[in-house]
């Protein structure tokens, strides 16, 4: 019945103690309160010190959560205890409480008030300066060839998390050792990125002819329409080698800037809607392959329509939930709205896609030749990147402005 003891670390004259949120909750009544008086009595005796909590929300949830079944009560005396230590607290007490939660979204107000947990801070994944100096952090241990360059590598992971890239730096030392190499180089990085975005290649089931040229237009079509719409240099690589579910990939910068233009979203959903494009004008029909493309696309749309108030139709108003109501990282809910307003949102977002569609198309169609030439050039060879890709993208005629309704209405 005493409270958690591991995790105490001194420093110096400090001592800092982690806890886990979990730790203070039982079935039993009494026993979360009692294990939160010890600890705060530890602590003081110990200080000056850190607290840190971890996982916060297990011993924090908001009062009244669950009806008052089950250990209701004994979660509703935990937080109670837990809020009276720290509001007994004064400032030259020399102690400081540290929690973390993913879900902010479900903490007891009376935690966040002045004087307990009042000031808030929401960890991003790292920029491309950030990126690249935990990459070298965590090479740092690893023997690395000279031609290893971390500005590279920083822009092939846009969006990743310190775990990831640490993943990352682990698959590829694992790929040195396999190949027998001295020491981890560039191509074992790159290779150890794939793996982390979309696993390790699967070559155990082999493709029909057919399959091979599937999968080679559909991401030469991404890779026609992101080349055409951003910079070719930016596309980095296209793949027809299959990787956990996923059966090609298409490398290209973009995805991690702090906001967008409508542009910009109606250029993603272009190269997002490429794909399915390039199957129905070279082969004649869709393949189920387009499912995660449709996934993406459909998510932007939402957002330009009921997010980011950039709708021709609705005007400038926030018509989804606000972030708070969701998962850190997931996608907020509609809010509440009229019946009417949702089938405007619905037909709305089909008409964007269908616009991305038809401006996808003709984007290939407008670059069919070099269409034809990737195609042939997956089919045969798998990947394309690097100058040999760089070659072919340069040949790219650009894309003209997307299309405005209101444009061709005025017109």
């Amino acid at each position: 019945q005493n409270a958690p003891r591991k995790g105490v670390r001194g420093r110096g004259r400090r001592s800092v103690l982690l806890v886990a949120g979990a730790e203070f909750v039982e079935s039993l009544v009494g026993v979360g309160a009692a294990r939160v008086r010890d600890l705060f009595r530890r602590v003081r005796a110990a200080a000056p010190a850190i607290v840190f909590i971890d996982e916060l929300d297990a011993a924090g949830r908001k009062r009244g959560a669950g009806g008052g079944q089950g250990g209701t009560d004994e979660r509703e005396q935990t937080l109670n205890q837990l809020l009276v230590e720290m509001d007994g607290f004064e400032a030259s007490a020399g102690i400081v409480v540290i929690g973390a939660t993913n879900r902010p979204d479900i903490l007891d107000p009376a935690l966040l008030r002045p004087g307990r947990f009042d000031r808030h801070v929401t960890i991003d994944q790292p920029d491309r300066d950030g990126r690249r100096e935990i990459l070298r952090l965590h090479a740092a241990d690893r023997r690395l060839d000279a031609g290893v360059d971390f500005e590279l590598l920083a822009r092939r992971t846009p969006g990743f998390s310190g775990a990831e890239l640490a993943n990352a730096v682990n698959e590829a030392a694992l790929l040195a050792i396999r190949g027998g190499k001295p020491a981890v180089g560039i191509e074992e990085m790159l290779e150890g990125i794939e793996r982390v975005l979309a696993g390790p290649q699967r070559r155990g089931q082999a493709m029909t002819a057919m399959q091979r040229r599937r999968i080679a237009t559909h991401e030469a079509g991404h890779a026609i329409v992101a080349g055409a719409l951003a910079r070719p240099e930016d596309v980095h690589r296209v793949s027809i080698l299959r990787r956990g579910r996923t059966l090609g990939s298409v490398a290209h910068d973009g995805g991690e800037d702090a906001f967008v233009t409508r542009t910009q979203i109606l250029d993603r959903l272009a190269v997002a809607m490429a794909g399915t494009a390039a199957e129905e004008m070279l082969l004649g029909e869709p393949s189920s392959g387009a499912e995660g493309d449709l996934e993406r696309a459909g998510l932007l749309a939402l957002d330009l329509v009921a997010r980011y108030g950039m709708s021709e139709t609705l005007g400038k108003a926030r018509l989804l939930a606000a972030d708070s109501e969701a998962f850190l990282g997931d996608h907020p809910p509609l809010g509440d709205v009229a019946a009417g307003t949702r089938e405007a949102i619905d037909a709305e977002i089909r008409e964007l896609l269908a616009g991305a569609a038809q401006r996808a198309a003709a984007l290939i169609e407008t670059n069919r030749d070099v269409m034809d030439r990737i195609v042939s050039r997956l089919e045969t060879e798998e990947t394309l990147d690097g100058p040999a890709l760089q070659a072919e993208l340069r040949a790219l005629r650009p894309a003209a402005a997307p299309p405005s309704r209101k444009r061709k209405a005025r017109a």
